[in-house]
């Protein structure tokens, strides 16, 4: 959601006499951010108390914080930066507990609504986040401060964002290989599947596959079986696609879309897009970055060596 905030000018005409201009300055309160009381010594306990009263001190109905980004948007991201140290439960109740508190205003909701769209949904924002977007959407949905109108574009969100969620099973799909040959996603056999949707002509999706390419840890995985990796084409150019086939290592699956509705089965926001998921084909990462999932990986090799 994109809200637009302008300031007005009153015109002043040219007569030859002095104008007396009064303005009046607005002074937003500043943010508070709140201490933990000294009998609380459990680091994690002062970290979680700081979080559930966060807002505490913030007047979710003065509209006069919206045009001071220093004061709102560096509290959220502040928020957003402590809500990923606490368990994700706990984290998804925290947020719907503060979306809700904005429900007070709707003003102040869409703006806040709009961060939440920004900084956790967006594909290049680094805090992007979808598993703390999701209690947003479900606010906006459930609150009687915004309109039908309002609801229309968090509601398709929200389906978009369930599908294929983490903890859930993957869509199936078919794919077809280069020469012809046809495969199926739940055919595969492995203790993870590394489905990598991408456009070979994206420099982004380039470098992507260098740095799988030469990944000592997805090779070793691969050589194993522990590890397949599922690259699968989502645009409709297939020529361009073929062109371009021998950009892919040959210990990959590589495929295309024949039906072209993959974008449809998928959340895809971006080029290049990945999903990790387990042997049941239950989706353990989604949307997520080589860095995720390396350090999943790498984890995962270390306790079962």
């Amino acid at each position: 959601m994109v809200l637009m905030f302008g300031c007005k000018h009153a015109g002043i005409a040219d007569t030859g006499q002095a104008v007396r201009n009064d303005t009046v300055k607005v002074v937003t309160p500043p943010f508070t951010r709140p201490e933990a009381p000294a009998m609380i010594t459990d680091p994690y306990q002062r970290m979680e108390y700081v979080v559930s009263h966060f807002w505490d001190h913030f007047d979710f109905a003065d509209t006069t914080y919206i045009p001071t980004p220093d004061i709102t948007e560096q509290a959220w991201v502040d928020y957003i930066d402590l809500l990923f140290r606490l368990p994700l439960n706990k984290a998804q109740e925290e947020m719907k507990s503060m979306m809700t508190k904005s429900t007070q205003n709707k003003t102040l909701c869409l703006y806040f609504t709009g961060m939440a769209e920004h900084y956790l949904y967006e594909p290049n924002s680094p805090l992007r986040n979808e598993e703390l977007y999701i209690p947003v959407l479900e606010v906006m949905i459930q609150t009687s401060a915004l309109d039908d109108i309002d609801k229309l574009r968090p509601q398709l969100y929200l389906d978009w964002a369930l599908k294929n969620r983490m903890g859930t099973k993957a869509t199936d799909f078919q794919y077809t290989g280069i020469t012809g040959q046809t495969g199926a996603l739940y055919q595969i056999d492995a203790e993870f599947i590394l489905l990598f949707f991408n456009d070979p002509e994206c420099i982004s999706c380039k470098d992507h596959i260098e740095n799988m390419r030469n990944s000592a840890l997805m090779n070793r995985l691969i050589a194993d079986r522990n590890l397949a990796i599922l690259s699968i084409y989502s645009d409709r150019d297939v020529d361009v696609w073929k062109k371009n086939n021998a950009i892919y290592p040959a210990n990959w699956l590589v495929g295309y879309d024949p039906s072209f509705t993959i974008g449809i089965k998928y959340d895809l926001k971006a080029s290049p897009t990945l999903y990790l998921l387990d042997k049941d084909k239950t989706v353990v990462l989604k949307d997520a970055s080589l860095g995720q999932i390396d350090n999943y990986l790498a984890y995962w090799l270390q306790q079962n060596q």
